[in-house]
């Protein structure tokens, strides 16, 4: 797809260079959804007018700042590879614009070499550029090396300072491409984690980028997020990003269930998530299942903590807590309102116990959940059990977890038994035509014959669930 792309741009006559994650990506042999044009020698209405004839092009903004252009072809065939549109950039440099550290903004300079913009940009391992001409890489700050050695280096002491996002995305490179930070960069993101608090909720977590995930998903997602949030967690990005996550950090559960601390076991089930490859659902709700055991935490007369709700102890279980603070946590950070409501869900009902598991419980299950909600609380039950350490150091509870895996195979089988309202062989027009009222009463009648008909299928029946109905006249 990008190759198509490059004949494209190269069509347009701009001597464009492909820069960023584009050429990483390309030499890790990876594909790369980015495919982003440096284009020296034109400032950004130069671009526009170079590019107007072919096309609309409209600003690109980030972070509040002119960067560049974003080009829609007229071309059907390439509109079509590109729906986001296609970005392009003259060379940018730093401006000084007062005394302060953070006194500068980056402005464009036509006449700046190639070499020179990649001194600004973030990594070592993104400033690297290859010419659509002759494919010449342009690498002044052997980016390829450090890609080699998967070693991550800022270009420059500002890196962060520039955009405090690139905090985030650090620790997204640690998880998704394994990457190991140097000692300076490591210091760097020490000094500057307070400064994370500055950037946009929609940048971290709603996701402005083409596939409409922010860098804390991006990083969730990843083959090693443990490892990331752990490197979050020692340099205090985490808990600027997270301020939930700070009471959590080394909190001792006290638990004959548990022997890691509240944040380590978090950090064990987000990674086990990923190992599973379950849902980012699953992954956030994993991240902010158990922040609430800190704020309730009991003691009972046995001398150990405790984190479900008890009058005089706690008003509510470490769930609805933890939930809560979810709700919080993802509303700030912009994600989106139907994924947002779907993790605080999970995190709210991750207690549950599969108990039996036969085909009842099953069908209870799948009708107070949904389907899938229901299939999220198996896969971050699962996570949360491998989780586990026992207080004397013990491995996850095999026993728990094949009890878990039983039942997830017995809601399988039940996925065709009725368990919503659509599954009942009547319908409100039904009860309508039997006398009932519209209303409360006849969603009340037509609960109470799901909740009937779960526990013994057999009764879906048309004749015998309106005779059920009668009977609730």
């Amino acid at each position: 797809m990008r190759q198509e792309i490059e004949e494209y741009v190269r069509s347009l006559g701009l001597d464009a260079y492909l820069v960023g994650g584009a050429v990483r990506d390309e030499l890790l042999g990876l594909d790369s959804k980015d495919a982003d044009f440096l284009v020296p020698g034109l400032d950004t209405e130069g671009l526009r007018e170079a590019l107007a004839p072919h096309g609309r092009v409209e600003d690109l903004v980030v972070a509040d700042r002119l960067v560049g252009v974003r080009f829609h072809p007229r071309d059907g065939g390439i509109r079509n590879l590109t729906p986001a549109g296609i970005e392009f950039a003259p060379p940018r440099k730093e401006v000084s614009t007062g005394p302060g550290r953070h006194d500068f903004e980056i402005v464009a300079d036509p006449e700046l070499s190639v070499e020179d913009d990649m001194r600004r940009r973030d990594f070592t391992v993104n400033a690297m550029a290859r010419r659509l001409a002759d494919g010449e890489l342009v690498d002044p700050l052997d980016g390829r090396v450090d890609l080699e050695a998967r070693r991550l280096r800022t270009v420059s002491p500002q890196s962060f300072r520039e955009d405090p996002l690139r905090l985030v995305r650090a620790l997204r490179f640690v998880s998704q491409l394994g990457f190991e930070p140097d000692e300076e960069l490591l210091a760097q993101m020490r000094e500057e984690a307070p400064a994370v608090k500055l950037v946009s909720g929609e940048r971290i977590g709603g996701g402005l980028s083409a596939d409409g995930m922010g860098e804390l998903s991006k990083l969730l997602v990843g083959a090693e997020p443990a490892r990331a949030l752990r490197l979050a967690r020692d340099t205090g990005v985490l808990v600027e990003l997270l301020p939930e996550f700070g009471p959590a950090i080394g909190f001792d559960q006290e638990s004959r269930y548990h022997d890691l601390t509240v944040d380590e076991h978090t950090f064990a089930v987000v990674q086990a998530a990923a190992e599973l490859g379950f849902s980012l659902p699953v992954r956030l709700a994993a991240l902010f299942h158990d922040l609430g055991k800190p704020i309730v935490g009991w003691r009972g007369s046995d001398g150990r903590l405790h984190y479900y709700a008890r009058p005089g102890f706690a008003a509510h279980g470490h769930d609805q807590v933890g939930a809560d603070l979810a709700a919080e946590a993802l509303l700030r950070l912009r994600y989106p309102n139907a994924l947002r409501r779907h993790v605080v869900r999970i995190v709210r009902r991750h207690m549950f116990q599969p108990g039996k598991g036969d085909a009842r419980r099953a069908r209870r299950f799948l009708r107070r959940n949904g389907d899938e909600l229901a299939f999220d609380l198996i896969d971050h039950k699962h996570a949360d059990l491998l989780g586990k350490r026992g207080s004397d150091g013990e491995p996850p509870p095999v026993d728990e977890i094949e009890r878990l895996a039983s039942f997830r195979e017995v809601v399988r089988q039940e996925l065709s038994s009725p368990h919503r309202l659509q599954d009942l062989a009547v319908d409100g027009n039904d009860l309508l035509e039997l006398g009932v009222r519209p209303g409360p009463q006849l969603g009340r009648i037509l609960h109470d014959l799901l909740d009937a008909v779960v526990d013994e299928p057999a009764l879906n029946t048309r004749d015998r669930l309106l005779a059920r109905a009668k009977e609730r006249l």
